[in-house]
């Protein structure tokens, strides 16, 4: 299956620098979109009112906009491939590293979720691109990535109904349901080893003061330390 070819490259664009700066649900600022996309005030106002007429964002005038449910979808798939492009270029191409995101800008739209799959088994399943940004999850039905790899008929795998966040990428209090864990056969040891398994309940107090690189959640009524490494794949149905 190739990308969505009824969103336009410039819509998925707005999309992508909307999740960039607002994954959690923030609301992202006229300006900080215009200074992103490098485009007028004006013209980004003109296409927020589009966006939230197409469903994909909730916008209030002199404030900003977030993404809806549908919109984080669209936005977490183009982001996604962007960045394992970046790794693939960088880590396998030998591109240079200031040609890397031009490219990947370039190559994302087209890459099609068949050859996006492909990519991030060959890189052993990343959680994050060469800028060290989070890699969103991808949409495939799965529960862990042992599920996709055991997976060989492409045109069987099913779409995910729901959007994921990390616990790494969480930037308020909230909950939710732990529904896929990312990683080789190790990690997933590991991560079962701390008794957290898809289907757990998990509980997040956001402190500006947490220690670096931990974050403490309540999984299942007990309270646990997650280093960062795991908090960038586990990720949660919120």
């Amino acid at each position: 299956m190739a990308a969505d070819k009824n969103i336009s490259e410039n819509i998925e664009e707005y999309l992508e620098v909307l999740y960039r700066n607002g994954s959690n649900g923030e609301q992202v600022s006229t300006t900080t979109l215009s200074k992103d996309l490098g485009i007028a005030p004006g013209s980004v106002t003109q296409m927020l009112k589009k966006l939230e007429n197409l469903g994909y964002i909730n916008y209030t005038p002199y404030k900003g906009a977030t993404l809806t449910d549908e919109g984080m979808k669209i936005a977490q798939k183009i982001t996604r491939k962007h960045r394992i492009l970046e790794k693939f270029l960088l880590d396998v191409l030998k591109v240079k590293e200031e040609n890397v995101h031009e490219q990947a800008c370039e190559m994302e739209h087209t890459l099609s979720d068949e050859a996006e799959r492909a990519l991030c088994t060959m890189l052993h399943h990343p959680d994050l691109c060469p800028d060290n940004n989070i890699i969103p999850a991808c949409n495939f039905d799965f529960e862990s990535c042992q599920d996709c790899f055991s997976q060989k008929d492409f045109d069987q795998i099913m779409n995910r109904k729901f959007n994921l966040l990390s616990i790494s990428e969480l930037t308020s209090s909230c909950e939710g349901t732990v529904s896929f864990i990312r990683g080789n056969e190790k990690l997933l040891d590991e991560i079962t080893d701390m008794d957290i398994k898809v289907g757990s309940h998990l509980s997040y107090e956001f402190n500006e003061n947490r220690v670096s690189n931990y974050f403490l959640v309540t999984i299942d009524e007990k309270e646990l330390n997650i280093p960062l490494e795991m908090a960038n794949n586990i990720f949660i149905r919120i």
